[in-house]
Formats: structure tokens, C-alpha cells, sequence
């Protein structure tokens, strides 16, 4: 019940934190795992903030084993010195107040990697104890802080602070004075943080996670060129072999001439921090990178595991790129590559109404102009998935905002314009309204970086998810469609041969949603009308059994007959397939949607193709490849797996893809008939026999009986079927690159190395 006397005295008045510690949520989103993380991107982000400024060239996060995070930077150092209005010191400043506008001066953030800009304070407040060091002036300047509040720790060791020690608060309304602690070089400046999260903010089930560490330390190396950023896991116990403790993902050209850039400090300058780290240790092997396991396996098989390490990443983990946004797509690609690594990049103004307080306190608008730089990078490949990650400063905007907006109206226009000047070349009907390309089609199969820096960014909602300042959105869009139609429309140098297979990929992209919408209309059979919609050769099974349904993809009519004569037809389709299918890894899209075996299985699987495909729709459980036992019938094979694996992945995903296996032999023995699947098998059988064994060799399906077709291949009884994993598709994939692909040598270099191993040519 709410109280009568509800009055002046009924208010909380909170001073200094206490508002932050009261509700945390304000300012961090939230106290789970993803507030923690926040916490540490605001110190990170402070340091990252000079590294913009031209000021800090390394940065040291430290994970220690009770628990706490420190951030060493070596970059001009939070100023030491009193603040006027206040009478404090700029560190006390820092790390108490809510302070608006820069950390050190009149500059506005670059990085502004918190939810509010307010940084160090909010971690503060939200630390059961935090600890500050600055080197600068030749000194170095300590000051602790127990919840926000500033005073002084007494330590039984001092080498493992503790937030369980004693703490004397400072006097309400006193400056706390800045303990020195020791002396370095008059060039050495820079700033270490350490912090404890307070486990009464945070949930119990708050973690920290080290993975999310690791991508944000990452993708910072590859917006900030040439910061190194090392991560140091005291968790994990130091062996003195760099190869097992460290992991560096450093550029070869990275330089010294960063340092001479930097006016503050040298590299190895940082303070007790990179004291742990050795900087010549740059030159490590990267063989850790190199460690992945891409054994492909058949389900059926028992592989035995690799011997997984005892932690699960190295104790030393090291990042530089010099290459910008271009070494970030290059990391992302996946796949085959349709063009280079194509740039955007440029400067503007644009002016933007603020707040600015006046000598009086007062608060008044005011026009301010704003600089705006642009940085993109961007390259197709010949995926259907897209990789879009976009920043500003070095805060990544999730949900996109302005800048992606202004990005990808300026590709959308270029590429329209492009393929209308090219519609007879690339076989667009522009007087058919379903001939247009929509951004799907260009999205497909891209990777890029979109980043903007701009000064004081406004965002939409609390967690800067979203870019809301919209006076970027013209400027990105006035940039893409000057440097990127010169690009796409082939005018500018070198990128003619390049943008005609971009707009190629993006039309086969949109025949390929045409032809899926077509397909999706007839291949759902629910009566014998839309039944009659299927390939005439199809000999589909009863309606109902979608949940057990096998499609059989048979090679050739001859196999089909005894199939058809062998199957169930309750649960078993078949699919006559004429020889052999297009090869996708060459083809076009457009150029598999029009092959009419291609395009039979599409409609019949019934799901559609490529970004399109829905597993939902599919009409069969089981998808089985039913081939001849010969050199053929293993080469048809690997083509479907090759057109699955690109089209309709998600059926091998989820384990719907089989390969029959039909034996090679029926061995007659004292009167018995026998079935060998493998030369081996018959070897064996050899050995065993004590008298004359008759052999009939089975060169292709057709060969059998029907009884003989269903109780060794057909039959779930007694059947073996082998699965089809992803490894089996990307390494069908891989050889099909080699041996079908473009490059001649490729597979005369293939034949020249196995030539020797041919012992028995089964023609």
C-alpha cells in the first residue's frame, strides 16, 4: 500500500557512485556475463582510446589467478595532476565522477567502448576493490579504491593485493592523495588498471568468457593497424616452451616505425605488466595455428580422438595487424574467392547540433562540424552465406545502423545500374518484373567491414547495438557509389575481369531465388495433381511417410528397373539419374538450375536451393546415392555430393545424406551364395576356403537380381549404408577444385604423383 504521507523525506538523495552501485543496470545493460564483459571493454577501451590518439602502441590484459583483470597500456598515462573545479587529481577524477566529454582534455573519445562513455567510474563502482598505477613525470603514481570510494589498503603482502585487506576510507569531501610508488625513465608513461568485479553486483551465474575476450582483442588488432594487444592467462601454468605457452597471430611486417611514431614511450616500456611478456618473442613459430584436425570420417568408422591439450588455449595470446580492415575480411573469408579484397575509404564533414555549457553552467545548443572517416572492405566468395560486421571507433554496432544503411543503399544502386548495363550479357530480362536483383542476391556470399570514426556517435538504445548519428548514412552512400560503381562497372583498373564475375555470381544468385520460389509451388505433393508436377521418371513412394521416406538417386534406367522391382514402395523413392550430373564446382548458377538432372532433384528433395534451402520441406528422411560399384559410379558420386554440399548443405548438416554400398562380388561356395563388399573381403574369403570358390564380379547395379538388389542394398535389414558428413562433402569439394576445376595443373600434377599407385584399372 503506497504511503499517505508521501514528502521530501520519502527521497533518496545518492552522492558520488552510489547511484551506479544502486542501479547497475543503467549503465551496464545488465549484471550477467555480458555486464561483466562490458566492465572490462571500458578499461580496454580507455587504453585503446590513446592507441587512436597516436599515443599507445601495446596493450597487456592480464587474467590473474584470484580472479582479477588488469590492463596495461603505454600510452601518455590519466593525468596526475589537480583538476581546478574540483581540487582533485585528474586519476581520482577518472575513476569517482561521471564526467561528460574527454578522459584527458577537450578531445572528444574514439573508442567509447562502455555503454555511456562514462568508463572507468562505472568499473569502479562496480569493483569490490580497484587499483590504479600511472607512470609519468618519471614516478610512478598509485591509488586504490574499495567500491567506488578512494583510501588506502593495507596489504599483508603487497606482491597478491586483495580486496579482503583492510581498507581506510578517505575522508568525505578530501582529496586522496596520489601514493608514489617508484621511479622510471622521464619517457616511460602509461597506465595499469586492475580490477576486482564486487560479487554482489554480478549474478551467480555470471562468467567471464574468455572467448569473447579473444574476438573483441582480435578484431581491435585489425581496426586499430598496428597495435599489438597481448592477452596473459595466469590460470594457466608457465613450461618455458614458447611453443606450447604462447600464441601469436602477429603480421611478418610488422615494424618498429610504430614506436617511432609514438612520442610517449618504447614498446617494452609498459611498466610490471609487460615485464611477464619477452617482446622478442615475435619471431615464435605459428605452428599453434596450424594444429586443427581436418580428418574426415564416415559414421560408421571408430576413429580414435586426438589427445586434446591439457588447457584449452595457450597462456600467452598475441595480436598485431597492420593491414586494417583488409586483413579483418581476409580473416573471414571462407570459401573460394570471386573477387579481390575490394576498398572504400574516404574523409567528410557534416555538422551536428550538441549541447555545450557555457561559462555560467548553462546549457545552450550549438553547431558543431564533425569529421567523418570511412573505411570498407569487402569481397565475394562463392558461399551463399554473408559476413557483414560493422563498427565506430572500434564498438561493434550488432544491429547495424547508419553507416551499414548508407553502405548497402550505395551497392544496391550500383549493382541495379550495373547489371541493367549489362542485361544482355549476363541474360537478364528487364521487361520480366521478377528479373530484379534484391539485396539478398548481392549479400550472398559476401564478407565485409564496414567502420566509420566519428566523434561523440549517438546511438539507438542503451547498448550500442545500433548507430543512430544520421548524418552518416549520406556520407557512406556518397562514397560507396563513387568508388565502388567505379569498381563494380569495371572503369577502374584492374577490376573489369573481377566485377564481371561478381555481377555473374549476383544473377545466378537471383535465378537461383527465382527458380526456388517456382519450386517450392509444385514440390510439395499433397494430392496426385501436384503429383503429376515431378519428373516423369521419378517413381516416388506412398504419401504419409515423410518421417521414414528414402530417396534413392539411381544411376541410370537400367539399375532403375531392378530397383523399382526390388523397392518398398511404402518408404522408398527412386530417381533415375541420365550418367553424369553437372559439375557445380565450374558451373554457374544459373547454369545448374537449367541442367535438368540438377534441377529434377532440386524439385523433387522439395526444400529449395542455396539461402532459400528450409530442411522443414524436405519430402525424404534418408537421401541415398545408389550407384554403380566401378571408377563411374564412385566419379557420380562425388559430383552429387559436390551439388549437395554447395546447394542444399543442410541435408549433410543434419546427417540426411547416404551412400549405398552394393557389393562387389557374389561367391559361391559348396553350394552357398555369399556377398563381398571390398577386394579385401575376397581376399580373405580366399584364404578361408578349402575348395573352388565361383565368383561373379557385379561391374554395375543392373547386373543383379532383384532379390540380390534388395537383400544387399536395399533392405534397412541388412544393408549397409555409409553416411555422408561435411568432412566427405568439403573434401569431395576440395578434390573436385583439383581435379575438375580451372587449373590444368593442378591435375596433371595429381596424375604425375599417383601414377605409380594404379595397379588394376576396373573398366
Amino acid at each position: 500500500m503506497a504511503k499517505d504521507n508521501y514528502g521530501a523525506e520519502s527521497l533518496t538523495v545518492l552522492e558520488g557512485l552510489d547511484a551506479v552501485r544502486k542501479r547497475p543496470g543503467m549503465y551496464i545493460g545488465t549484471t550477467d556475463s555480458q555486464g561483466l564483459m562490458h566492465c572490462l571493454w571500458e578499461i580496454i577501451d580507455n587504453a585503446v582510446d590513446e592507441a587512436l590518439a597516436g599515443a599507445c602502441n601495446h596493450i597487456i590484459v592480464t587474467l590473474h589467478d584470484d580472479g582479477s583483470v588488469e590492463v596495461a597500456d603505454n600510452g601518455r598515462g590519466i593525468p596526475v595532476d589537480v583538476e581546478p573545479k574540483t581540487k582533485l587529481t585528474g586519476v581520482e577524477v577518472v575513476l569517482t565522477k561521471l564526467h561528460a566529454g574527454a578522459k584527458f582534455g577537450n578531445s572528444s573519445y574514439g573508442a567509447s567502448g562502455g555503454l555511456h562513455g562514462v568508463g572507468s567510474s562505472v568499473v569502479n563502482a562496480l569493483s569490490s576493490r580497484l587499483d590504479v598505477e600511472v607512470d609519468r613525470d618519471g614516478k610512478t603514481h598509485h591509488m586504490a579504491f574499495h567500491q567506488g570510494h578512494p583510501g588506502v589498503y593495507s596489504d599483508v603482502d603487497p606482491e597478491h593485493p586483495s580486496p579482503d585487506s583492510p581498507f581506510k576510507k578517505t575522508r568525505k569531501n578530501r582529496p586522496t592523495e596520489l601514493e608514489i610508488i617508484g621511479k622510471v625513465s622521464p619517457k616511460t608513461t602509461g597506465t595499469r588498471i586492475r580490477y576486482w568485479a564486487d560479487p554482489e553486483i554480478f549474478n551467480d551465474t555470471a562468467e567471464f568468457s574468455y572467448d569473447q575476450l579473444i574476438d573483441r582483442v582480435r578484431q581491435t588488432s585489425f581496426l586499430v593497424p598496428g597495435l599489438k594487444i597481448t592477452v596473459i592467462d595466469e590460470n594457466i601454468p608457465e613450461t618455458g616452451d614458447e611453443s606450447i605457452d604462447e600464441m601469436l597471430e602477429v603480421d611478418d611486417n610488422v615494424i618498429e616505425q610504430v614506436t617511432e611514431e609514438n612520442t610517449s614511450a618504447e614498446t617494452d616500456d609498459i611498466g610490471t605488466s609487460a615485464d611477464i611478456l619477452q617482446e622478442d618473442s615475435a619471431e615464435a613459430d605459428e605452428s599453434a595455428e596450424s594444429q586443427e584436425n581436418d580428418a574426415a570420417t564416415q559414421s560408421q568408422e571408430t576413429v580414435s580422438q586426438p589427445v586434446q591439450p591439457k588447457y584449452p588455449h595457450a597462456r600467452v595470446e598475441e595480436f598485431c595487424h597492420t593491414g586494417g580492415v583488409k586483413d579483418f575480411v581476409d580473416f573471414l573469408s571462407k570459401g573460394e574467392a570471386v573477387s579481390d579484397i575490394w576498398r572504400i575509404a574516404g574523409e567528410d564533414t557534416y555538422v551536428e547540433e550538441t549541447q555545450a555549457v557555457g561559462d555560467d553552467g548553462e546549457l545552450h545548443a550549438q553547431k558543431v562540424t564533425r569529421d567523418c572517416a570511412v573505411d570498407i572492405a569487402m569481397r565475394w566468395t562463392n558461399g551463399y552465406d554473408t559476413t557483414m560486421r560493422s563498427f565506430v571507433n572500434v564498438v561493434e554496432t550488432l544491429g547495424g545502423g547508419m553507416h551499414v544503411d548508407g553502405f548497402l543503399q550505395g551497392i544496391t544502386k550500383q549493382v541495379r545500374k550495373a547489371i541493367e548495363d549489362n542485361a544482355r550479357k549476363l541474360k537478364v530480362n528487364l521487361k520480366d518484373s521478377h528479373m530484379k536483383v534484391e539485396r539478398d542476391d548481392i549479400l550472398a556470399g559476401l564478407v565485409a567491414v564496414v567502420t566509420v570514426r566519428i566523434a561523440e556517435p549517438q546511438f539507438q538504445g542503451q547498448t550500442k547495438d545500433v548507430l543512430g548519428t544520421a548524418q552518416v548514412k549520406p556520407i557512406v552512400s556518397r562514397m560507396t557509389d563513387k568508388q565502388f560503381g567505379e569498381m563494380i562497372t569495371g572503369s577502374k583498373r584492374g577490376y573489369k575481369e573481377q566485377s564481371g564475375r561478381v555481377l555473374e555470381k549476383i544473377v545466378g544468385e537471383m535465378h537461383a531465388r527465382v527458380q526456388a520460389r517456382k519450386t517450392k509451388e509444385v514440390t510439395r505433393r499433397k494430392n496426385a495433381l501436384e503429383s503429376a508436377s515431378m519428373p516423369p521418371k521419378l517413381s516416388d513412394c506412398q504419401p504419409g511417410n515423410d518421417d521414414v521416406a528414402e530417396l534413392f538417386i539411381v544411376e541410370g534406367d537400367s539399375a532403375l528397373g531392378t530397383a523399382k522391382a526390388a523397392r518398398n514402395a511404402g518408404f522408398q523413392a527412386l530417381l533415375p539419374i541420365r550418367g553424369k550430373i553437372l559439375n557445380v564446382q565450374k558451373a554457374s548458377i544459373t547454369q545448374m538450375l537449367s541442367n535438368k538432372e540438377c534441377a529434377a532433384i532440386i524439385q523433387v528433395v522439395g526444400a529449395g536451393s542455396g539461402q532459400s534451402f528450409d530442411i522443414e520441406q524436405s519430402r525424404y528422411h534418408k537421401i541415398i546415392m545408389m550407384t554403380d560399384a566401378d571408377v563411374d559410379g564412385a566419379h557420380i558420386r562425388i559430383l552429387l555430393y559436390t551439388f549437395l554440399f554447395r546447394y542444399m548443405r543442410p541435408l549433410i548438416e543434419h546427417g540426411h545424406v547416404y551412400s549405398a554400398l552394393p557389393p562387389l562380388y557374389k561367391a559361391t561356395y559348396k553350394g552357398k551364395d555369399s556377398y563381398l563388399y571390398s577386394e579385401e573381403e575376397k581376399v580373405a574369403f580366399d584364404a578361408q576356403a578349402t575348395s573352388k570358390v565361383e565368383y561373379q564380379r557385379y561391374k554395375g547395379l543392373g547386373e543383379m537380381s532383384t532379390e540380390q538388389l534388395w537383400t544387399t542394398t536395399m533392405d534397412p535389414s541388412s544393408r549397409t549404408l555409409v553416411r555422408v558428413t561435411m568432412e566427405d562433402a568439403a573434401e569431395a569439394d576440395k578434390m573436385f577444385a583439383m581435379l575438375m576445376g580451372e587449373s590444368p595443373e593442378l591435375r596433371r600434377k595429381f596424375i604425375e604423383e599417383n601414377a605409380s599407385l594404379v595397379t588394376d584399372l576396373d573398366i
